[in-house]
């Protein structure tokens, strides 16, 4: 006769969520939320922007505290008026933005606000020591006395990892962990989660890449208009059939078909160089024209002349030699502003640093860059009705899901965001496009609405410049396609020829240069 000593123990849930149900002015981001969480697995949560996944995660990690609902950790019940209360339960939330100092090493990043002390000494040696063993245990190489500023994309991310695991973190929440990685450093992200995962530890996995999502996940839900709607095991469905129970459609592809470039150049970029601080060229002698009606794609990992680039040409950098000609006019030395006002548009590469003012209204980030062109201005005022009535023709024209114009930018979804800026950026027939990741972190939805705008602006003859870390997104867009690597183009490939593989081996230099 067994008796209740023979029963084995059973492991409660790393984290439960019930009935977790968030309202704001408007409103409501999370209904009734029920997800179970196993101690040891990769869970991924995906939706739409807008379906409650970022509020939900914010509940989580107690930035924010939920109307109803419980939470429980490791079968208790727990409530979080703060993140420090979430990390002294063992939770910690690596966010899409990393939150990292350049100007500081990787040890003093991990442990700012976590000092060890000894003797009311900072411990250093004590911290370096655990930083050593922590990045040994799991997998997670790094060395703590560089400097921030020198680490690629992939390094920092496990510094952000290291961070959250310094503190005790049993649970890691990583929001969109593969946005702006390569394939290479995709794979490595996912040797480290397996590391992880061996140790124990629980990772909940935020993305709207499906096929990376099936191919790290143990279990996936799916949130739909706040509320979870399926739970879903990676092996017996596919991305297409995640796509559909997101937004109820297929998986867009970014697969442009029929050309439509033209002889007519609209830019033309000659022997732009940028020295910066150091010894070695932030750009040297990059060369490239872009025509109406084409889309000219620039790939590269992040650090390596992309950002300045695109600084260069709005006129935010001097160049230090080269020239920059719109329609066949020497701009290099305008104003930012008159460049603007000549037809540039500009959908940047970080919507909240650079795209909006995240505490105005929709309709005052409509005028966020375009004052002094109609329908913003009039005379030396700002047309507030002209603004107001454009404002609503975006938000029904690129679906900006929002409750009102007067809603604050930060109110909304990034999706919506975004599409916020595109509409915007669109608006007033600019000549020439800079699209700096103009679907990095949204869903799939918005990013095929995105899609069909570029698609429909190259068509009408929009020349545009596309810089973005999906390759997919690169490879199907661009009619043109660069490399850039170290400051200098060191590639020309045909986008109808390359692999997202080969394309990686070029922007990490693992492959020769090759010009078509």
């Amino acid at each position: 006769m067994s008796t209740s000593s023979d029963t084995p123990a059973v492991t409660p849930p790393a984290v439960k969520l019930e009935g977790i149900t968030k309202r704001f002015p408007g409103v409501v981001a999370n209904h009734d939320i029920r997800i179970v969480i196993e101690a040891g697995s990769v869970h991924a949560i995906v939706g739409e922007n807008g379906a409650g996944k970022s509020t939900l995660m914010k509940i989580l990690y107690g930035m924010q505290r939920p109307d109803e609902g419980k939470i429980y950790v490791n079968g208790e019940e727990v409530t979080f008026r703060t993140p420090g209360d979430a990390i002294a339960a063992g939770i910690g939330m690596v966010h899409q933005h990393f939150m990292l100092a350049d100007n500081l090493t990787v040890l003093e990043n991990i442990i700012l606000g976590a000092e060890p002390a000894k003797a009311g000494v900072l411990d250093v040696k004590g911290a370096r020591k655990r930083i050593v063993q922590l990045a040994g245990d799991h997998g997670l190489r790094v060395d703590p006395d560089r400097m921030v500023e020198e680490l690629g994309v992939g390094d920092r991310q496990r510094v952000e990892i290291l961070k959250v695991l310094y503190r005790g973190a049993r649970v890691l929440i990583l929001d969109e962990p593969t946005a702006v990685l390569v394939p290479q450093e995709v794979e490595e992200l996912f040797a480290n989660l397996r590391e992880l995962k061996a140790d124990g530890l629980t990772v909940i996995f935020i993305s709207h890449k499906l096929d990376e999502v099936l191919s790290i996940a143990d279990a996936i839900t799916v949130i739909r208009r706040g509320t979870t709607v399926a739970s879903v095991d990676p092996g017996s469905t596919t991305a297409r059939q995640l796509a559909e129970l997101m937004v109820g459609s297929e998986l867009p592809t970014p697969e442009t078909r029929d050309s439509t470039v033209t002889d007519r150049v609209v830019l033309d970029v000659r022997d732009a160089t940028l020295q910066g601080t150091g010894a070695k060229p932030l750009l040297s002698d990059v060369s490239f024209t872009v025509h109406a009606g084409e889309v000219l794609g620039i790939a590269g990992v992040e650090g390596n002349g992309q950002s300045e680039l695109i600084e260069a040409i709005m006129g935010l950098r001097t160049l230090d030699g080269g020239r920059i000609l719109l329609a066949e006019e020497d701009i290099t030395a305008w104003s930012t502003l008159r460049r603007r006002e000549s037809g540039i548009g500009y959908i940047p590469e970080d919507r909240h640093r650079q795209g909006l003012l995240l505490e105005a209204s929709l309709w005052e980030n409509r005028v966020l860059g375009h004052q002094t062109m109609k329908p913003a201005r009039k005379g030396i005022w700002v047309n507030r009705a002209a603004s107001r009535k454009d404002t609503e023709r975006i938000v029904r024209e690129y679906d900006v899901r929002t409750p009102s114009i007067d809603t604050l930018a930060l109110a909304l979804s990034g999706g919506n965001q975004q599409k916020l800026i595109v509409g915007r950026e669109m608006s007033g027939d600019p000549k020439f496009l800079i699209a700096a990741h103009p679907t990095r972190g949204v869903d799939v939805g918005a990013q095929a609405a995105i899609w069909d705008h570029l698609r429909a602006a190259r068509a009408g003859g929009l020349a545009v410049l596309l810089i973005s870390a999906d390759l997919d997104e690169l490879i199907g867009l661009s009619d043109t396609l660069h490399v850039i690597y170290g400051g200098r183009m060191v590639a020309r490939l045909d986008p109808g020829q390359v692999t997202p593989e080969k394309l990686g081996g070029y922007m990490t230099g693992a492959i020769a240069e090759e010009r078509s």
